[in-house]
């Protein structure tokens, strides 16, 4: 088996518990022929060599601050060919303050609605939605999407600002309700692919707790786009 060399990167919130969740996904890459390294810092991206034998990094780090070199080196990386994915705000999420990473990525998170106020009691549950993901042409027929159905989740739901480089192969639609300011339902991107220079960005948005995690659409979809991402 030829083996690839897969770079964990994690941090930030630990609200998104980012330890425990790429913890589920390393045996998959083990089984896959990664040999895989664990970071609890970007500061690995400012390493070059590193990064040059890097094949694919899956980031979770919500939030956060990234440097210029760490970016730098980051975008370089990708570039040239290393595959770059992640989910929720671990990907979309993550160094606000940064637009070139926004760049990179092409697609930001900027809210998760919330339910009715009049029946909100102040904590994470607010947030909590019922919503379907449903899958694009494009996607029915990508690789990392295709033979799967439109699916339900009750999780929070992404509202995602994004350009036309991206190719999206699932949304998900906020409806427009009487406590919201906008006026008609917004269709949002949930997974989304990219081409940057020789390299793959693959992004997944729903993915908030373990158990979103554990969902058989998401996992596969999060498992197909690690191996799709890889360089080739």
């Amino acid at each position: 088996m030829t083996h690839r060399k897969a770079l964990v990167v994690r941090g930030g919130w630990e609200g998104h518990k980012p330890v425990k969740a790429t913890e589920m996904f390393l045996p998959f890459l083990e089984q896959n022929g990664y040999t895989v390294r664990v970071e609890a810092s970007t500061a690995i991206y400012a390493d070059p060599i590193e990064m040059a034998g890097t094949d694919l990094i899956v980031q979770c780090v919500t939030m956060g601050e990234i440097t210029r070199e760490q970016l730098r080196g980051l975008r370089a990386a990708v570039e040239a060919g290393t595959g770059f994915t992640g989910w929720h705000g671990g990907i979309v999420d993550s160094f606000r303050a940064s637009a070139d990473y926004l760049q990179l990525i092409g697609g930001q998170f900027v809210t998760h609605p919330g339910k009715d106020p009049a029946v909100c009691v102040g904590d994470e549950s607010d947030k909590i939605l019922p919503h379907t993901v449903t899958f694009t042409d494009l996607g029915r027929a990508h690789p990392v999407t295709v033979g799967l159905d439109d699916f339900p989740l009750r999780t929070e739901q992404y509202w995602v600002l994004h350009d036309d480089l991206i190719d999206v192969l699932a949304t998900l639609t906020h409806p427009a309700q009487p406590w919201h300011p906008w006026h008609r339902p917004i269709v949002s991107p949930a997974i989304w692919t990219r081409h940057w220079g020789a390299g793959r960005v693959m992004v997944t948005t729903p993915g908030h707790t373990l158990d979103v995690l554990e969902e058989t659409h998401i996992r596969t979809v999060i498992e197909r786009g690690m191996l799709w991402a890889t360089r080739d």
